[in-house]
């Protein structure tokens, strides 16, 4: 069975020297006036044409935290669960998805043209052919280091989450033939949403990372995460992923829970939890940049997720939002930050004037959001191209 994408990338290689000249141009990107920066990128896209800009998106693999899930971790043992009222409420049903309807993924797959929802990975049905369109992994509580997320108990980690697509990959490579594999691979979005958690559910957990605070500086950890995340990038790229998308660190102080637990920073966002995604982000781009050069062509794309959440939360009233610091999904607390969204829970008439759904998530109008400005944004938004540009869709 062969794959169906139009190609223009076979077997992974790209023309000499392209990659290395593509990346040349984006390293250039950051000390360009916004002036020149379209200029800049027709000119990555140019270079990148005939080489490996994909027509078509041939199937979705998703890894990640809560922010992306859409159900794994309702088959495992874990305290991190959405699989509940009123999860769910816009998109029919709750399935596991932390927000009200749709993920961003979920968006972005639509998009770019699949049929279908990408489905979890421990789902019973996500076998046969339903592989050949792609698998989410992520899973609630996860995180970069497999320490994180320990208060949950059960949680699918990154690592673990690479062993899965490990399997998905042999799975696919039977079925189709390794030669199709890598073309399936090829014309793929890969994206890993990940990092929020090893900062809010591991260096800032309140009481347990005490210590942990004390022993490890900000920059230490924020340098153990980098080098871990670095491996890990690698390896999915050793197993065939392509196209990569890696959405930095949300601003996490921004968020109803972090608001309600920190009462002192009054009306505005906490300034240690996002000043540690600052340090984090800051990092993350270089080593994209870093490792689109060395890996033969790779296309590792940087989504600024945090300017474009900080932007809405600053100016939620231009976006059509009532509401930027207290969760629509609400028990208790200020801003409705101290208590996990649940059948208890009470919920805003209007989930659409909401930047948050519950304490922690977005809701499916931000979501909306932050999904086409990374599909249509500038470079300020996500570098060195756009998914719509990557895509050709």
């Amino acid at each position: 069975m062969q794959s169906s994408l139009k190609k223009k990338c076979v077997s992974g290689k790209q023309v000499p020297g392209v990659d290395h000249d593509v990346f040349t141009v984006m390293g250039l990107i950051g000390y360009e006036h916004n002036v020149v920066k379209p200029v800049l990128r027709m000119l990555i896209v140019l270079l990148w044409s005939g080489t490996c800009l994909a027509e078509t998106l041939s199937a979705n693999f998703v890894f990640g935290d809560s922010l992306v899930e859409v159900g794994n971790n309702n088959y495992i043992t874990s305290l991190s669960k959405a699989n509940y009222v009123p999860n769910g409420i816009d998109f029919g049903m709750p399935t596991g998805r932390y927000t009200n309807g749709r993920t961003i993924v979920d968006i972005l797959g639509q998009e770019l043209g699949l049929q279908e929802y990408t489905p979890p990975y421990l789902a019973p049905t996500t076998v046969g052919p339903v592989l050949l369109q792609g698998v989410n992994y992520a899973s609630g509580g996860g995180g970069i280091l497999n320490q994180t997320g320990k208060i949950f108990v059960g949680r699918i980690n990154l690592d673990a989450q690479l062993d899965n697509f490990a399997n998905t990959r042999q799975d696919i490579t039977s079925r189709i033939g390794a030669p199709a594999a890598q073309d399936l691979f090829n014309g793929a979005l890969f994206s890993v949403t990940i990092g929020s958690n090893d900062f809010i559910n591991n260096y800032l957990t309140p009481v347990v990372s005490t210590i942990e605070q004390k022993l490890v500086s900000p920059e230490v950890f924020v340098g153990d995460l980098i080098s871990r995340f670095r491996g890990q990038l690698k390896r999915l790229y050793d197993m065939g992923a392509r196209k990569i998308v890696v959405p930095n660190v949300g601003p996490i102080g921004c968020i109803p829970y972090q608001r309600d637990i920190t009462p002192s920073a009054g009306d505005n966002c906490v300034a240690l939890p996002n000043h540690l995604a600052q340090l984090f982000n800051l990092q993350l781009k270089s080593l994209l940049q870093e490792l689109s050069i060395s890996l033969k062509g790779s296309a590792f794309i940087f989504a600024d997720v945090y300017s474009i959440v900080a932007d809405i939360v600053q100016n939620y009233k231009s976006y059509g939002f009532d509401n930027a610091d207290s969760a629509c999904c609400y028990v208790t607390g200020q801003h409705g930050g101290l208590v996990p969204c649940g059948p208890t829970s009470k919920v805003c008439p209007d989930r659409s004037k909401y930047v948050s759904w519950d304490p922690y998530h977005p809701s499916d109008a931000t979501n909306t959001i932050i999904a086409k400005r990374l599909m249509d944004g500038d470079m300020e938004d996500i570098s060195p191209l756009n998914l719509r540009t990557l895509f050709k869709s």
